[in-house]
């Protein structure tokens, strides 16, 4: 079993590629994302098409996210199952270029999601494996503030190449920062990462432990709370900036690159601050509240975009999804990686977590787009915004079982001191 080593005795010569791997992955692991909506628009598509192939894409990834954390327990070659996949990712993308046809654009978003679905456990996994169990909220809270820095700086990059040359440098913008995550996880030493750290093995043990059955998942009851109020939040999150993007340009023509830059950027610069507010308040509060105001925010939201389909609305109703999503993009793992630490079964966790958001996440697109055709942008905001309530409901009757399991153990307040 590898020994733990404090947090001070890791160099930034590791921690530095870790952090730039984060800034430049987004595009790696999503591809055009966002963008996707838009292009197709202008290629013809109708909503409920497009939000066809996004949940097709989001249920390939669904179903993949738990066993390739499986995999990312089991492997050695956790820095492998970040370039591999990243470089599919973006592969898949270019095929966008070569055709619209409605399955080829389903290929893509679903070899796109496979992969994407490949880098999450991986990238956590490390991150754990590099600064131990004491040391992982504060260090993804890092790795979430550049993640969402070089989303943000990507966003607004593909704006401008998409405005002045055209939506094909969009793609290649995502194949460079494709190549820089690739460089970044190579720079991180293959002996910095302790694997049975890396799994949530107990620190201390004298080699003898084995990793938890899988059934320790099921019996987890905080953990079974947490992925039902998620899948709840992600089935009305999951559709909201598409289609808020959607409703915007049909109502007011513009360049519709620009203008899902503009999406992307405020809430990206939005939950940076998140990210550092809520490594603090995980510290001080615990991560049931940082989840609490994730769950309402998302309400507002919904309302908030359906009174304000205009150009400018993209600010307050952006920055709201930057508080949600920033909070819970810190909160989730560390939560995750608290509730089954001493398990070994950490990076399947995360990623049975993750299956069960990301099926409420694929489901979205589907269901708001028809929606949308049916009932108006309008009304599916808000129905798309309430989904939330029952995350908030289920968040709230469970508050006695939850709190003490959210809280922060000694051996963290500890390292934070440190």
């Amino acid at each position: 079993m590898g020994h733990s080593k404090p947090r001070a005795s890791i160099g930034r010569r590791v921690l530095v590629p870790l952090e730039a791997l984060n800034f430049f992955m987004s595009d790696m692991q999503a591809g055009i994302g966002p963008f996707l909506g838009v292009f197709l628009l202008a290629h013809h598509w109708q909503s409920g098409p497009i939000g066809t192939v996004m949940t097709l894409g989001g249920v390939a990834g669904m179903l993949m996210t738990a066993p390739f954390g499986a995999l990312v327990d089991a492997t050695k070659r956790k820095r492998s199952y970040v370039a591999i996949p990243g470089a599919c990712a973006v592969l898949a993308s270019l095929l966008i270029l070569v055709s619209q046809n409605f399955w080829v654009i389903a290929l893509s978003q679903v070899a796109t999601a496979i992969a994407g679905a490949a880098i999450g456990p991986a990238v956590a996994g490390m991150t754990l494996g590099i600064v131990r169990q004491t040391g992982f909220p504060r260090q993804n809270g890092r790795n979430q503030a550049f993640n969402h820095a070089g989303n943000m700086a990507g966003a607004a990059l593909s704006g401008y190449l998409g405005w002045r040359f055209g939506f094909a440098w969009v793609f290649w913008l995502a194949v460079a920062f494709a190549v820089l995550s690739i460089i970044s996880v190579f720079l991180i030493p293959r002996a910095a990462i302790d694997d049975d750290a890396a799994r949530g093995m107990k620190e201390g043990g004298d080699g003898t432990e084995k990793a938890s059955g899988f059934r320790v998942l099921l019996r987890n009851r905080p953990l079974l709370i947490l992925a039902a109020a998620l899948a709840c939040f992600h089935l009305g999150n999951g559709a909201l900036l598409p289609l808020y993007g959607l409703a915007v340009v049909s109502a007011h023509p513009g360049n519709p690159t620009i203008f899902v830059a503009e999406t992307i950027a405020v809430a990206q610069a939005v939950m940076v601050l998140a990210s550092i507010v809520a490594t603090r308040m995980a510290s001080s509060q615990g991560y049931w509240w940082i989840m609490l105001i994730t769950f309402i925010a998302l309400p507002i939201r919904g309302l908030l975009a359906s009174f304000l389909i205009v150009d400018w609305g993209v600010f307050p109703v952006q920055a709201l999804d930057g508080v949600g999503a920033g909070l819970q993009s810190v909160a989730v793992p560390g939560l995750v990686a608290r509730l089954l630490n001493g398990t070994g079964r950490v990076n399947v966790g995360q990623g049975a977590v993750m299956t069960v958001q990301g099926l409420g996440a694929s489901l979205s697109p589907a269901l708001g787009g028809w929606i949308a055709e049916d009932l108006g942008y309008r009304v599916t905001f808000i129905i798309l915004g309430s989904f939330a309530l029952v995350s908030l409901t289920i968040w709230l009757v469970t508050a006695n079982w939850l709190k003490p399991a959210c809280a922060e153990t000694r051996s963290e307040q500890r390292a934070a001191v440190a």
